[in-house]
């Protein structure tokens, strides 16, 4: 095994977004603010979109299992229900909340600016030289992100160094689980019919890579410019760059 955590073995590599193949300030300081500036816009254009009853029922779901577990949420108001998702909405970006309903209404919004040129992915300057280096290789490319499955496609579809969706085989987003749950990644190597240890999870959050490790996979932890400081002793092997990953 090389210092990367990657070996001879590794038929797949699944990778983080955030801090990993992609600048955090992006997801925060472009994405999290075009999603806010657009909502409401967005709800008004699209409340009677086909999709548009199964997403608002999810919002109500979740405003009630909030309410009920005593969360200050803003009131729900059944006569207004665009309102009512607006401002539960925004609380939820407000607490930075991994909330399903938000990614998905978020990755629409995002899907929008993306069609219109007013958003462009970004990625760092080794993901697509690594990218192709770890397809030619014959290893599996995928994508776990807290994000929608969505707003990741739109993301590599759209980077300065063109489509990058032609190397990535899997998206994977929350419906697979919580990223810190050791049974999120056991059901990533059960869908991408491959046995744990032959996939190497690349994250820079200590808390995903243990569970990742737990279900049996490889790890690596990326260290990337902006990233939050992590745990010293962890025991995952560490990367600034993919460049680093043969």
């Amino acid at each position: 095994m090389t210092a990367s955590g990657s070996s001879p073995d590794t038929r797949a590599i699944v990778l983080d977004i955030e801090g990993t193949t992609t600048p955090i300030s992006f997801v925060s300081q472009t994405l999290f603010p075009y999603a806010r500036r657009h909502l409401r816009q967005y709800l008004e254009q699209h409340d009677d979109d086909a999709a548009w009853a199964a997403l608002a029922e999810r919002f109500r779901r979740e405003h009630r299992a909030d309410r009920e577990a005593g969360a200050d949420v803003p009131p729900w108001t059944e006569g207004s229900e665009r309102d009512s998702i607006a401002a539960y909405a925004g609380w939820l970006m407000d607490r930075d909340r991994k909330s399903p309903a938000l990614k998905e209404l978020q990755g629409r919004i995002w899907e929008e600016g993306y069609r219109q040129g007013e958003l462009r992915g970004a990625v760092f300057p080794d993901v697509a030289a690594a990218f192709e280096r770890w397809t030619r290789a014959g290893r599996a490319l995928a994508i776990f992100s807290s994000g929608s499955v969505l707003a990741q496609q739109w993301l590599f579809r759209s980077t300065p160094d063109g489509d990058l969706t032609v190397f990535l085989r899997s998206y994977f987003d929350t419906a697979v689980g919580s990223k810190a749950d050791a049974a999120s990644y056991a059901r990533i190597a059960e869908t991408m019919r491959l046995p744990a240890g032959a996939i190497l999870f690349v994250s820079d959050v200590v808390p995903e890579l243990d569970a990742a490790a737990a279900a049996g996979m490889r790890t690596t932890l990326s260290i990337r410019p902006g990233n939050a400081a992590q745990p010293r002793d962890h025991g995952h092997p560490i990367v600034s760059g993919f460049d680093e990953i043969p």
